[in-house]
């Protein structure tokens, strides 16, 4: 017997709609906070149907039109969920409107910002008073700079460009086994 499309869909279920592996889906919902969800004891998550169509946006938008994580983060917040559901149900009527409503509520723009703030994936901007990973000076230690509680000694900073890194090369994996 099959389920209403009103229903809600396991992990399994929804991994092989969308076909992708129950992993993938698990990171996405750490890089993209719009996908929620509902989890039940034990930790079971039960995907609603605006979910899935958000996923099926998603893994178009990553697996055939090419972007990046932070590309999809990006249309995210500026265009928001429905439009990337529209691209996921492969209506374009509705993805030219919300284009054009979006372009309309847009305000004027704003001065071009500095050219690092506009950095590549894998590419982190670096602070000034020291080199990669604090092999460098140790003047002006900021609070970002200091080792965190329980993780092994390394700086908050240093965390965060190492998962940086990892994203980066989980990205470069997809895209390999993508072409294989």
């Amino acid at each position: 017997m099959d389920k209403s499309p009103d229903a809600f869909r396991t992990i399994s279920e929804v991994a092989e709609d969308l076909d992708l592996p129950q992993h993938v889906l698990r990171f996405w919902e750490t890089r993209f906070t719009q996908i929620k969800p509902m989890k039940r004891g034990g930790g079971r998550r039960y995907y609603r149907p605006d979910d899935i169509e958000l996923l099926k946006g998603i893994r178009i938008l990553l697996y055939d039109q090419g972007y990046t994580i932070k590309g999809v983060q990006k249309l995210l917040k500026q265009n928001g969920n429905k439009f990337v559901i529209a691209i996921g149900s492969g209506d374009m009527a509705a993805v030219e409107a919300l284009s054009a409503t979006i372009a309309e509520e847009k305000p004027a723009p704003r001065p071009a910002a500095p050219a690092e703030e506009d950095q590549l994936v894998g590419k982190p901007r670096l602070p000034s008073t020291r080199r990669f990973f604090g092999l460098g000076g140790d003047a002006g230690k900021s609070e970002a700079e200091a080792p965190e509680p329980g993780a092994g000694g390394l700086k908050r900073d240093d965390r965060a460009l190492l998962q940086e890194a990892l994203y980066d090369l989980l990205e470069c994996k997809r895209l390999l086994d993508q072409v294989r």
